[in-house]
């Protein structure tokens, strides 16, 4: 697969870093940075794109301004992609009405588009818009999201110690924070792995937005956070000693 990531600073380079550290070994990663000072408006995209780009698959779209998704059409044209990535990581950086426009505008030349918010919500079949899930069906993106998006982990546990042993990620959050959980996570007892998970996540650091996103009623870094806690929660379960207390009774009872 050919994939063009457009980036404009650190949120979009340690995506990229990511991915050819633990992507397939034939995905070619091409990167474009886009311009650092972009109009109100982009009314003419061709003025801030390049004439030539690489021939692309797909295009994923890590712009730290929201004026960048005005040039992912163009971008689009120019490589011949099939399939554009936009993650909705930080309001500020692709709104909806603008996410909305951008799924719109692609539509219109026959380019899939997804805009998971946040990122982390990526499937190989769904995605979050807003609080609701939503189906696509594209293979280009299917074929990234099955190996970059919502945390997928294999974590193995100690039945004597019930302690954390090894684990697999099976599916990475794009920016490397599933594998740094889990790394973290190892030599750690289930009772404290939620826990444990949520602050790893956080410490990374998550680059998720901090405000209060209005979607959610939350900032979307907890929302990428309580995503990796719920996959840890499921898969620590089950090893997890269960208390059970009677009312009206003393424990010695």
């Amino acid at each position: 697969m050919r994939i063009l990531a457009i980036i404009s600073g650190e949120y979009g380079q340690r995506h990229v870093d990511n991915i050819r550290v633990r992507g397939p070994d034939d995905w070619q990663i091409e990167v474009w940075q886009a311009p650092a000072v972009l109009p109100p408006v982009v009314d003419y995209p061709e003025d801030f794109v390049p004439e030539s780009l690489p021939p692309s698959d797909l295009v994923l779209a890590f712009g730290e301004h929201r004026g960048v998704a005005e040039l992912v059409p163009e971008v689009a044209r120019i490589t011949g992609a099939s399939a554009v990535i936009a993650p909705v990581d930080r309001e500020e950086w692709l709104p909806r009405g603008l996410a909305r426009q951008l799924r719109g505008w692609l539509a219109d030349i026959g380019v899939a588009c997804v805009t998971p918010k946040p990122f982390c919500s990526l499937t190989d079949t769904h995605y979050n818009v807003r609080r609701h899930r939503t189906e696509y069906d594209d293979p280009i993106i299917a074929e990234f999201a099955r190996h970059f998006g919502r945390p997928e982990l294999i974590i193995v546990v100690d039945p004597d110690t019930r302690i954390i042993s090894r684990f697999d990620v099976v599916r990475d959050a794009c920016c490397g924070c599933a594998h740094h959980v889990a790394r973290g996570l190892v030599g750690v007892s289930v009772d404290e792995a939620e826990r444990e998970a949520g602050l790893l996540h956080h410490h990374y650091p998550c680059l998720a937005g901090m405000a209060r996103d209005p979607d959610f009623s939350d900032t979307l870094m907890h929302v990428s956070g309580n995503i990796l806690k719920e996959q840890v929660a499921g898969q620590t379960r089950p090893h997890k000693r269960v208390v059970y207390i009677v009312p009206g009774q003393r424990s010695g009872d």
